[in-house]
């Protein structure tokens, strides 16, 4: 069917015609997403937002746009995800850039963002975050805009990482009062800092369940920032048991955790001394960031 793009019809390939051939193939794919796929795909070939698809959805393509929108297709019949394929993805209002080198920002990691403001609100005028597997930047970056008194310093073990993190703040305008670090969790900070919150949105699927997560996340994101040890926990202990000594007295640490971790993630935070603990829901009803508070 890509090859259909490429040849003249007896009607000319208009925005509204490509977009219900592209739809119809998705569909034919088993793509859950067929039609918003493809006015994405469509709206990256052309450069126009998805309103003017419906504005000049009589328009014909031009060759060059046909032959862009066709890459874009073929992509996708690949499997990967849409955010790679348009190099972004919004996430608390921002859009964040985004590519191979770091995880997708998903809508429920926008729930440790909220903990994460809630549990700050009452030093809300000065203090300093770390924020831990910090990928595409988008939890420090978050906080960072709507706390802009505060010192945000964020870490990741991914050089390449990083440097799309440092790339994302400078361009959302939260540069400004941010810190990079590369570097294994605490090791990338120097021993005496102490902070008044520390997030984190860990590796935390488990060895087996890699092998059956979807094809556009198994096979396209970053391995590195998905799996972590036999149970997926392996990243979240460390966190735990380390962070105690790097947080401020009534410090908050805030983890993000599989939909099915949160008990045992809690257990961790009590047997660690934390106190206060909270498990706070997502937006599909699952216990999604767990958190907790040290004692001072």
């Amino acid at each position: 069917m890509t090859e259909a793009v490429q040849t003249s019809g007896p009607e000319d390939w208009t925005i509204a015609r490509v977009l219900t051939w592209a739809s119809d193939d998705f569909k034919g794919r088993g793509i859950d997403s067929a039609r918003l796929d493809a006015e994405l795909l469509l709206a990256e070939a052309l450069g126009l937002d998805r309103i003017r698809l419906i504005v000049e959805s009589r328009r014909p393509l031009a060759p060059a746009e046909l032959g862009r929108f066709r890459d874009l297709i073929k992509r996708r019949r690949g499997g990967e995800p849409i955010a790679y394929s348009v190099g972004r993805r919004e996430f608390f209002g921002q859009e964040v850039r985004v590519d191979a080198r770091v995880l997708i920002p998903r809508p429920d990691t926008e729930t440790l963002v909220e903990v994460a403001l809630e549990r700050t609100r009452s030093r809300d005028m000065f203090g300093n975050a770390l924020d831990l597997c910090t990928g595409s930047g988008c939890v420090a970056i978050a906080f960072a805009k709507q706390r802009p008194t505060w010192r945000v310093t964020a870490t990741d073990l991914s050089e390449a990482a990083l440097a799309l993190a440092f790339e994302n703040a400078q361009r959302l305008g939260a540069i400004f009062g941010m810190h990079f670090a590369a570097g294994d969790l605490f090791d990338a900070i120097a021993a005496d800092q102490r902070f008044d919150l520390i997030t984190a949105n860990p590796p935390y699927v488990s060895g087996a369940e890699v092998a059956k997560l979807d094809k556009s996340i198994r096979d396209f994101e970053p391995k590195l920032a998905l799996s972590s040890g036999e149970d997926g926990l392996d990243l979240i202990r460390r966190i735990v048991a380390d962070a105690g000594p790097r947080l401020a007295p009534s410090g908050v640490l805030a983890l993000e955790v599989q939909y099915d971790q949160a008990d045992r993630v809690a257990e961790l935070f009590a047997a660690a001394g934390f106190v206060d603990l909270d498990k706070r829901r997502d937006l599909g009803g699952h216990e999604r960031v767990v958190s907790g508070v040290r004692p001072g």
